[in-house]
């Protein structure tokens, strides 16, 4: 293997534990969609103040991502990012959401009031969860797109990607990349119950919580059961030796059997997803260990999916149009001159994550009723 490809499988890891860490993180948009399910006003106070302090790592985590896949693999982040702007810009626009409703719904004479920015809150944790499943449903069923890198030449049009018409709005309306979307969406907000259960101290919401761990969570089950089903079943691209892409015929099945280690991988999360949201539902006692048997499950089942999309001679961004414009890890990265640099700078990554875990625990009060709330 030569320098320039261990590069490609370098960064690929990075952006699968980038990727699976923003996954986790969505417990926090699936908390808000809990704003709708009660009526009390100070029962939706500690929601937003527990999910409050950890928002913006989130937030940072997907700005993040986006950008390190622009500086690893920058074609895939000109025709997707370029290509489908109109589902990328509903993702950002929901998280800009996000980010207004936690700065001005608790501020002195809001004129929208704090309802309206719970109602922003939950469109957030609605639209955000599912259209980022769909997008990364893409990685697995593909996209409308080409790439002919020629256009470079061509002065009065240098465009390398282009799109469907729709430009993203196809993508939404797929029924398999849906399944993907619901999953994310239930998985998210069963997360975010876990959390507030870990992070609220009040007998009456964590009876609430706890009803909504069961039926999300068992919800979750089904549709990831169903996506599994679509996945271990479809289709996928391979690079041949030639370096033709040729369609190959439960690709994503034999990625798991070849990488054994990924499907145990797999198996491992999956069964640590199960054990935290059971064992939550059936011990009353259990309410503190749910997140994070159910968090790092989570991440495991996603690294999974990274790996079988990229590794493996796979085409990780399948084009439905050409197969030869579908993209892989090693015709859509960066110079090996780049890619060497950014993984010198890699080298901070442990030490953010330190400082991550550091205020984590730093904001770690359980949250009460009669508790300061600054959201």
């Amino acid at each position: 293997m030569t320098t320039l490809e261990c590069l490609q499988n370098y960064w690929w890891l990075l952006i699968a534990v980038l990727g699976a860490l923003l996954v986790f993180l969505l417990f926090v948009q699936g908390g808000q969609t809990l704003l709708m399910c009660t009526r009390s006003e100070v029962h939706r106070s500690m929601i937003v103040n527990a999910l409050g302090r950890r928002w913006e790592l989130g937030f940072t985590t997907l700005v993040t991502f986006g950008g390190a896949f622009f500086a690893s693999f920058p074609l895939f982040y000109s025709t997707s990012f370029g290509g489908a702007y109109w589902l990328w810009m509903l993702i950002l626009f929901s998280f800009i959401l996000q980010a207004v409703s936690y700065e001005y719904r608790s501020k002195p004479g809001n004129l929208l009031g704090t309802r309206t920015y719970d109602v922003f809150l939950f469109i957030n944790g609605l639209m955000g969860c599912v259209l980022l499943g769909v997008a990364v449903a893409m990685f697995f069923f593909g996209a409308e797109f080409d790439v002919n890198r020629a256009n470079l030449l061509d002065a009065a049009a240098p465009v390398i990607s282009t799109w469907a018409p729709t430009h993203g709005l196809e993508a939404i309306f797929n029924l398999r990349n849906l399944c993907l979307g619901v999953a994310v969406f239930l998985l998210a907000r069963t997360l975010g119950a876990l959390y507030l259960l870990n992070s609220v101290d009040d007998a009456e919401m964590t009876a609430k919580l706890r009803r909504h761990v069961t039926v999300s969570g068992a919800l979750f089950v089904v549709f990831f059961l169903a996506f599994m089903a679509l996945l271990l079943t479809a289709d996928g691209y391979e690079t041949a030796g030639d370096g033709t892409v040729k369609a190959v015929a439960f690709k994503y099945f034999h990625n798991y059997v070849d990488m054994w280690w990924c499907a145990a991988m797999l198996l491992a999360g999956v069964v640590a997803v199960l054990y935290g949201i059971g064992r939550t539902v059936l011990d009353r006692k259990f309410t503190k260990g749910g997140i994070w048997w159910a968090g790092a499950g989570t991440v495991l089942v996603v690294l999974t999916l990274f790996f079988v999309a990229g590794y493996n001679n796979t085409a990780y961004y399948p084009s439905l149009l050409d197969p030869q414009a579908s993209l892989t890890i090693r015709n859509s990265s960066s110079s090996q001159f780049t890619l060497t640099v950014m993984s010198c700078v890699s080298v901070i990554i442990p030490f953010v994550l330190a400082y991550i875990v550091y205020c984590w625990r730093a904001l770690s009060k359980p949250v009460t009723p009669k508790s300061d709330f600054h959201y």
